[in-house]
């Protein structure tokens, strides 16, 4: 645990909050607030905070035009049969066949549809992006903070924790 301070943290209606404990992942933070309702303290007057965010996008691979046209398929299909499937069930004759064969119209037809936007859209960037990425945001550390009037318990109760450890 690295040394406690005040922090800008989210206010609540019952006033200041001041950081009771600073841990380097997500985790420690997360088993600190379970000890503390363990210990019956109001955890309703807690909150963990990521301080030091940053945006990290990790580059999952190429994107050519077969990916673009499976990738824009499979989006296409997935729409298609859920739409198909909804409108298939307003059939009050047959709500299962009509259910199930609007749902298999549905996915050709959005699969077909998909593939050609996703297609087009690759072909409209001419090669300025072409990757996939997943972006997450990833805070350095992790305060836990508490309403002012209880921090100092939960101080004590920390203690404790990082004291038997």
């Amino acid at each position: 645990m690295a040394a406690q301070q005040d922090a800008p943290a989210p206010s609540r209606a019952s006033g200041h909050r001041t950081t009771i404990a600073e841990y380097p992942d997500y985790g420690d933070a997360e088993r600190a607030v379970e000890y503390l309702t363990d210990h019956d303290f109001p955890v309703e007057r807690v909150a963990i905070v990521g301080a030091d965010v940053r945006l990290v996008e990790q580059i999952v691979g190429r994107v050519n035009y077969p990916g673009a046209a499976l990738r824009g398929a499979g989006s296409g299909a997935f729409t298609g049969v859920l739409i198909g499937w909804l409108f298939g069930l307003f059939n009050w004759v047959a709500p299962v066949v009509a259910s199930l064969a609007l749902a298999a119209y549905g996915l050709v037809i959005g699969a077909v549809l998909g593939a050609v936007f996703g297609l087009v859209a690759h072909a409209l960037q001419r090669g300025r992006r072409d990757f996939a990425s997943v972006r997450a945001m990833a805070p350095s550390r992790y305060q836990v903070v508490a309403d002012a009037d209880v921090a100092d318990r939960a101080r004590g109760l920390l203690a404790q924790l990082d004291g038997g450890r």
